[in-house]
């Protein structure tokens, strides 16, 4: 009996302080499924990732920060899906400064996903609320200083989230072969604040201001004013651009925000068997928006469905292949 109860044990040479063997949350085909999900979502994202970084014309200030979302998602399927299945499933042989590692990655990628809607829910508040100024205060130098500064206050931020876990690993572990992060209720409050009920907060304020813009436009269009459509002959086409452009967005923001609430919401309910099976379920659905962004693009953008035709039949590499016209 004592062998077939060592034999369930990650390090069995030390029954009294070794971890339980963990049994896989997900049915064998839903694992089966994430593993080939995680190549997927590396192979998409990383066809938006050169698409933009290519083709000079799609060097626009939104694209860069789709291109910011697609590097996050890409890091999501190339570290984050295999490191979640491979904790859920298995035994963790790697060691407290690996364990320290991935959360730290797991923290800076989910909060630079988040600040990228933000900011592009920013940049099409500025692009429908206030048109005429969009291309002087929204320029691509800026884009990509907002960008660069997301990044580096994502990794601060979580340098100061996960300080203290290769010692609290140590501290309050209550077995090896188990990678986890023990978080206070403090530090569990401050991470929900920061980083889902103040972004969704903004992420939400600034699309109801948009689309109160975008019916009071809609409605100004359908009345055919003639004064406005004599001082603005050309505008009506650019906010009809404008506000496509919006409501694309929208719908990638909204996926988004269905995605990532699910595990934020868990992560304040009493811990039970149904938790926990919801709590899996909300890590899939969390890791699915990250392949589920490219195809949302693929539906919405041409340029996108263009540039993955000119990458796949390698045109790309011909000479002057930068300059074509993707719009």
């Amino acid at each position: 009996m004592e062998v077939e109860d060592r034999a369930e044990l990650c390090f069995p040479q030390f029954p009294n302080t070794s971890c339980i063997k963990p049994l896989s949350p997900w049915p064998p085909t839903v694992t089966i499924m994430l593993y080939s999900i995680s190549p997927i979502t590396v192979i998409l994202n990383l066809l938006i990732i050169i698409s933009i970084s290519h083709f000079r014309q799609l060097h626009t200030p939104t694209n860069i920060l789709l291109l910011s979302l697609a590097v996050s998602d890409l890091l999501v399927g190339l570290l984050l899906m295999p490191g979640e299945i491979f904790r859920a499933t298995s035994c963790w042989f790697l060691g407290d400064l690996v364990c320290a590692t991935y959360f730290l990655l797991t923290s800076i990628i989910t909060v630079c996903s988040i600040g990228a809607i933000v900011l592009i829910s920013a940049d099409r508040y500025v692009a429908i609320c206030d048109p005429l100024h969009y291309t002087t205060k929204v320029t691509a130098r800026r884009v990509k200083f907002c960008v660069c500064l997301c990044w580096l206050c994502s990794f601060t931020y979580s340098l100061l989230y996960v300080k203290d876990l290769p010692t609290q690993t140590k501290r309050n572990e209550y077995c090896y072969g188990a990678c986890f992060l023990m978080s206070d209720s403090i530090s569990l409050f401050i991470d929900l604040l920061l980083n889902f009920i103040f972004p969704v907060t903004v992420i939400i304020a600034l699309y109801l201001r948009i689309f109160a813009v975008a019916v009071s436009q809609a409605r100004a269009m359908r009345s055919h004013i003639t004064a406005v459509t004599l001082q603005h002959s050309v505008t009506p086409k650019a906010k009809k651009s404008e506000l496509k452009a919006a409501r694309n967005l929208g719908v990638l923001v909204l996926v988004f925000l269905i995605c990532i609430c699910p595990v934020y919401i868990v992560t304040w309910v009493d811990y039970n068997w149904i938790i926990e099976l919801f709590y899996s379920f909300s890590i899939i659905l969390f890791f699915f928006n990250s392949c589920l962004n490219p195809v949302i693009y693929a539906f919405l953008y041409p340029w996108f469905r263009k540039a993955v035709k000119l990458i796949v039949t390698l045109q790309i590499l011909q000479p002057g292949s930068s300059e074509t016209n993707m719009l």
